[in-house]
């Protein structure tokens, strides 16, 4: 019964998702198409939840849904007296675009009907059950004392990081 309501949910979130993705892009007003960015973001959180990654479903909101969204809508509204009210223009390039879509599509449906025996050796997936929860998991993963720890990596992508952020800044000062 829980995998057929898991089911269920999974195909309406899937749903919204395809559906609001579509409304990002072919949405004439642009704030529109970024209000409709938020549900996206919202969707993709929800099938990381149906998935048993809560860390990821909340990063998620967290930073696309919350963070990035404001920073688009602001970056909109700080240039929209240089836009006209329907600023989200159409691309002359329907057709390869058309094109990369049913490649990528067919290569999906692919890859759904091909049978796991068919994949070299070292791709078949395993499941890792430690009985704790997946932000406990990660936590570990990161400052674990006794194996192996991401704390130099995750240190790493916060320089990288920040070095962006101050570049960012000193391109867009004004002198």
């Amino acid at each position: 019964m829980l995998s057929v309501i898991a089911t269920v949910a999974f195909w309406v979130i899937a749903a919204l998702l395809v559906g609001s993705a579509l409304a990002v892009v072919l949405r004439r007003n642009i704030v529109h198409a970024a209000l409709f960015l938020v549900l996206v973001f919202g969707a993709t959180s929800g099938i990381f939840i149906l998935l048993s990654a809560e860390f990821i479903a909340i990063v998620q909101i967290l930073i696309y849904a919350g963070a990035v969204t404001i920073l688009i809508l602001f970056a909109i509204m700080l240039t929209r007296n240089s836009m006209s009210r329907q600023s989200n223009p159409s691309n002359r390039q329907l057709w390869p675009a058309a094109l990369v879509c049913v490649l990528l599509g067919a290569s999906i449906i692919f890859a759904m009907f091909t049978p796991d025996s068919h994949l070299p050796t070292g791709a078949q997936t395993t499941a890792i059950n430690t009985g704790a929860n997946n932000v406990v998991s990660i936590g570990q993963l990161l400052f674990s004392p006794t194996a192996y720890s991401y704390v130099l990596p995750f240190e790493i992508a916060s320089l990288v990081l920040l070095v962006a952020i101050v570049g960012a800044i000193a391109i867009g000062r004004e002198d």
